[in-house]
């Protein structure tokens, strides 16, 4: 993994997580804006998607393949979910369903990372 970029996905993802939680406690819906901002982070995972696939195909081996893959595709599925969840309430609490969703994302970026580096418990 890059050290560099996993750090940044996990602090855009923070940071969006704030803005969200910033948003309930204003009593605000999820908007345009706090969706385009879980949009920048997915894509962000989906470049990480990218760059962890290209380095196993370049000889990399983490400590456990399988865990691996399962935090490599698994931050790619939180978003979207916690997203449909949302929107499917439309209440102020669904902002904050949005923010728990990003809060994960550093916590399985942090592991991913882990794994990478040989940790596979």
């Amino acid at each position: 993994m890059i050290t560099g970029f996993a750090v940044t996905v996990a602090i855009c993802a923070t940071l969006v997580a704030a803005w969200s939680f910033v948003q309930a406690a204003r009593r605000k819906l999820p908007d345009n804006a706090l969706l385009a901002g879980l949009a920048v982070v997915e894509l962000l995972l989906v470049a990480q998607l990218v760059i962890g696939v290209v380095l196993l195909i370049g000889g990399g081996n983490p400590g456990s393949m399988a865990t691996y893959l399962a935090y490599l595709i698994g931050c790619l599925v939180v978003l979207p979910l916690g997203t449909v969840w949302a929107l499917a309430e439309r209440t102020r609490s669904s902002t904050v369903i949005l923010g728990i969703a990003c809060l994960a994302i550093p916590v399985m970026v942090l592991r991913l990372h882990e794994v990478w580096a040989g940790a596979s418990a």
